[in-house]
């Protein structure tokens, strides 16, 4: 497959990731010290981290997400629908991946339902506790500096075919603005896996116009090939 025989996502999909690969792709080395941070997963999808962490380990988890007014069954239909969506895109680009962590598109496939399942067993019981919160970017109904960790994973560059620099640029600000340490954006390619394009752009701005300090940081996961970090935005010391 050449370069521009790439394809990418033609549409959002309704799709998520398990504790175990959140761990990895946002380099979280010890999930127990996460106990004394309350975090966001922005947008959450069909991802079980936050079930996961709040169920299994006690952390302070909120996801959010467009999809999160809907009911159980309609998520349900929908994850369902969108893992055979995105795995059999997959399975047309194959040689675009690395097939260590899962070891072939079934198990993958595994994975996801797994998420999904996951989820929505939660999500039947957390939305009246405030674990689910219906929001979209780049405006969050949270208030400034709500969480300390927040995380944002296969969304703003995977998509970055569908969305123009300003809604990227306003969404980052956005992360930042609702949180008091640090946000963890992963991955860096588009679902192509093609490289941000305006990457430096991005970078350029949120240090020179408004002083975020932001860096790229490696992870210890690559399933997209080449995707291997993940872009840090954290507070400055003083600014607490």
């Amino acid at each position: 497959m050449t370069n521009t025989d790439r394809p990418e996502l033609d549409r959002i999909a309704f799709y998520g990731r398990t504790l175990s690969e959140y761990i990895r792709m946002f380099r979280i080395d010890y999930i127990d010290h996460l106990k004394k941070y309350k975090i966001l997963d922005c947008p959450s999808g069909a991802s079980s981290f936050v079930a996961e962490a709040h169920n299994k380990h006690g952390i302070n988890t909120v996801g959010c997400d467009p999809l999160f007014d809907n009911d159980p069954k309609i998520l349900q239909e929908q994850g369902e629908k969108d893992i055979e969506y995105v795995v059999e895109g997959m399975s047309r680009s194959l040689d675009l991946y690395k097939w260590d962590f899962y070891s072939s598109l079934e198990e993958l496939r595994n994975y996801r339902k797994l998420a999904l399942k996951q989820f929505i067993s939660d999500y039947k019981l957390g939305t009246g506790k405030t674990r689910y919160v219906k929001a979209q970017l780049p405006k969050l109904p949270f208030d400034d500096r709500s969480f300390d960790l927040v995380l944002c994973g296969h969304f703003l560059f995977s998509y970055a075919h569908k969305f123009e620099f300003p809604f990227i640029l306003s969404s980052v600000i956005e992360l930042f603005r609702v949180c008091s340490g640090e946000v963890r954006i992963y991955p860096l390619q588009k679902s192509s896996s093609r490289p941000y394009e305006r990457m430096p752009d991005l970078l350029y701005v949120l240090k020179k116009q408004y002083g975020i300090a932001c860096d790229i940081v490696p992870v210890p996961f690559e399933f997209q090939k080449d995707s291997n970090k993940m872009l840090c935005l954290t507070r400055n010391a003083l600014d607490q």
